[in-house]
């Protein structure tokens, strides 16, 4: 059983730019998934089209433990602004009653944004705004049906 906190970056239309560069500075594999690649399928028609390319997850596993992610956020979610200067922290790992306990504190009181159900790759996901306004994310491996 693990429990894995690690940051997660959004960026503007930038994320594979930003992901490649951080390979060059922590090694390490990279990981880039579009979400034309992750929405795909028969749920094609829930991507804007100018979001097909961008980045939905990408995750390095650098080396010496330093694992980070990131995305480009997409039309829908866009606050406007040049910036995206919103940062979530990402809970995950395989141990289910911890990271759904952290995910019932986190929640409460807070704003969930999606709840923490299954995801189309399989595990368990769910993001809120703690009371506090600090975004979360958990995801739990393989774990099914919330």
């Amino acid at each position: 059983m693990s429990v894995i906190l690690n940051p997660y970056l959004n960026f503007r239309d930038t994320a594979r730019e930003a992901m490649e560069f951080y390979k060059t500075v922590f090694g390490g594999e990279l990981t880039l998934n579009t979400f034309g690649e992750l929405m795909g399928g028969d749920q094609a028609g829930s991507v804007d089209p100018g979001d097909v390319d961008k980045i939905m997850h990408g995750q390095l596993d650098g080396d010496n433990g330093v694992t980070l992610m990131g995305s480009d956020v997409p039309k829908h979610m866009d606050p406007g602004g040049d910036i995206v200067n919103a940062t979530s922290i990402s809970l995950s790992g395989d141990d289910d009653a911890v990271l759904r306990g952290y995910w019932e504190k986190l929640s409460d009181g807070g704003e969930v944004q999606q709840p923490l159900v299954t995801a189309p790759w399989g595990d368990s996901f769910g993001m809120c705004a703690d009371r506090y306004g600090v975004n979360w994310m958990v995801n739990i491996s393989g774990s099914g049906p919330a």
